[in-house]
């Protein structure tokens, strides 16, 4: 893991811009989805089953997995990691239940105007499902849909080898999701997005998946809504000498581990620190199972980055706009008012990462590749509508029908004038 001083941290950023286009733009990947989703289009369910077999390995008679599946499979759960579910599912419900927002009204001079909140109709939710199992995916995005008030949700997973994962099985039962297909990929982006014989359109698709996903809901943008294109993971530690080095050490390995273009870079003021930090790495790696994914990781994504002090750590923070902030300092919360960048942010020595993707509460769904300049976490808001609404009474209308006749004759718009002028002679 590379040592720089911040003046010699330019070109580490560059690395960090163009791993983020990389992640997003694949010219190959581009068309073998924009194949893909054609076919989808055109074909429907036949194609469905033809990219399920090719990918999956799984012949599909009917993508639907059946209740009694769902049961039978989460049966196989141990209780401990039940409890543990509903326990996160919990304490998930109740922070995005802060964030339902509630229609509004207001007159003013004979004009009545507002804003309506509407649920969406039809979600599609997309659990990853290849080489691991992400119980926790289908709580964060089914359950801001359900506190929002979606009436469907239509959730895909992809099940290698035709078998449902008992873990995911398990969460699906608990927040009881009636429509699940086993499908997954670019096919099942098009599916939710275009429809087919077995499976109806949605109003927007969210959760994460591989590059095949990702690049699919950036090619269906338009036609049906999408939560986020999501880039590979991201850690920044903020710390100062006071700060645990083998803590730091383990947070970054969390999002190491993750995937080899995997980002995990520690800001700080102290070299000390920054030395105890290498060392601990390279002692934590050793026992990791996936120690050569974050290796890789580290060596080509990860670095070590020595300021002057914590003020040009924070400057730093909200130029690289992480996915995870953590700030390990003598005093967290006085760093926070600078922090302008960041899709969560991590106080303390006691709050890791993982708290925030399992079981603390907020989403952890997050803006990557420095969208955090401008992008939120997934929330109730995502699965909402805002309509606005307009009622003027006469004496509403006189008040501006000469503003919108001067402003409709700059613009050119007669059109738009004789609504006016049309209602005055009437009058």
């Amino acid at each position: 893991m590379r040592v720089i001083r911040a003046k010699q941290a330019e070109g580490f950023f560059e690395l960090l811009r163009k791993r983020a286009v990389a992640s997003a733009v694949e010219n190959d990947i581009q068309k073998t989805v924009r194949r893909i989703i054609a076919d989808v289009r055109k074909n429907g369910d036949s194609a469905v089953r033809k990219y399920t077999a090719q990918f999956d390995s799984v012949q599909l008679r009917t993508f639907a997995v059946r209740q009694k599946e769902v049961d039978a499979v989460s049966r196989r759960v141990e209780k401990k990691y039940l409890t543990a579910l509903k326990a996160a599912a919990d304490r998930i419900r109740k922070f995005h239940e802060r964030q339902k927002e509630k229609s509004w009204q207001f007159s003013n001079e004979g004009i009545t105007v507002g804003q309506m909140i509407r649920p969406l109709e039809r979600v599609g939710v997309y659990v990853p499902g290849g080489k691991a199992a992400y119980p926790s995916t289908v709580l964060m995005n089914v359950i801001p849909a359900q506190v929002a008030g979606v009436n469907e949700i239509a959730l895909c997973v992809p099940t290698p080898g035709g078998a449902l994962n008992p873990y995911v099985a398990a969460a699906i039962k608990l927040l009881k999701v009636k429509e699940v297909y086993r499908i997954g990929g670019a096919q099942a982006v098009a599916a939710l997005a275009y429809g087919t014989q077995t499976i109806s359109k949605v109003d927007k698709i969210v959760g994460p998946g591989n590059i095949f996903v990702a690049v699919a809901k950036r090619m269906v943008f338009g036609d049906t809504g999408i939560d986020m294109v999501a880039g590979p993971s991201e850690i920044l530690v903020i710390a100062d000498r006071t700060a645990d080095a083998s803590f730091i050490a383990c947070d970054l390995l969390s999002q190491a581990e993750h995937d080899e273009m995997a980002s995990s870079v520690l800001i700080t003021d102290s070299i000390e620190l920054a030395e105890k930090v290498k060392e601990a790495l390279t002692v934590q790696l050793k026992g990791l199972k996936r120690k050569s994914i974050a290796r890789k990781s580290l060596q080509k994504y990860g670095s070590i980055i020595i300021t002057r002090d914590l003020n040009d750590a924070v400057a730093i923070a909200n130029r690289i706009a992480p996915e995870h902030l953590e700030i390990m300092t003598k005093d967290p919360s006085r760093l926070l008012p600078g922090i302008r960048n960041a899709g969560a942010v991590f106080l303390g020595k006691w709050t890791p990462e993982p708290l925030g993707d399992y079981a603390a509460g907020p989403n952890h769904t997050l803006p990557t590749g420095g969208t955090a300049r401008f992008s939120s976490p997934l929330g109730v808001y995502d699965f909402i509508k805002r309509t606005s609404l307009i009622n003027a009474t006469q004496k509403g209308f006189n008040k501006l029908a000469g503003i919108i006749e001067s402003i409709a004759e700059v613009e050119g718009l007669e059109a738009h004038g004789n609504t006016v002028r049309c209602r005055i002679t009437r009058k």
